[in-house]
């Protein structure tokens, strides 16, 4: 693990586990997110992050079909590429750092208590 932070330049960060507070205040500050993660697939399209998802599928279709993800693959080339396009074509990354709300609205809770309001009657 040490030879990896020995070769990570300066404007990258690799994290070890985080608690869910830092880990969003993190991912908040920065510029575009590469993980296989699906909490990161979920979190980041609120925060407005595009994300480089290196599989070749995944769970969370809906951070990709909102178009706030990419699903990249696992080569080398592929993620200097997708990090190479998001750096060089600002239209392409404006695109994707649009915040979304690809998994409801954030009003589920208010649903679920008119719901049961009306069926308690």
């Amino acid at each position: 693990f040490d030879e990896v932070f020995a070769q990570t330049p300066r404007n990258m960060r690799i994290e070890s586990p985080l608690n869910y507070f830092d880990f969003i205040c993190l991912m908040s500050e920065s510029d575009m997110l590469i993980t296989d993660s699906g909490g990161v697939q979920e979190e980041a399209p609120f925060l407005g992050k595009p994300i480089l998802v290196c599989r070749t599928t995944t769970e969370r279709p809906e951070s990709v079909d909102c178009g706030s993800a990419k699903l990249i693959g696992t080569s080398t080339e592929a993620l200097v590429d997708g990090v190479t396009k998001l750096y060089t074509d600002k239209k392409e990354y404006q695109r994707m750092a649009e915040p979304r709300t690809p998994y409801g609205n954030g009003h589920a809770s208010a649903k679920i208590v008119q719901i049961i309001s009306s069926n308690s009657n």
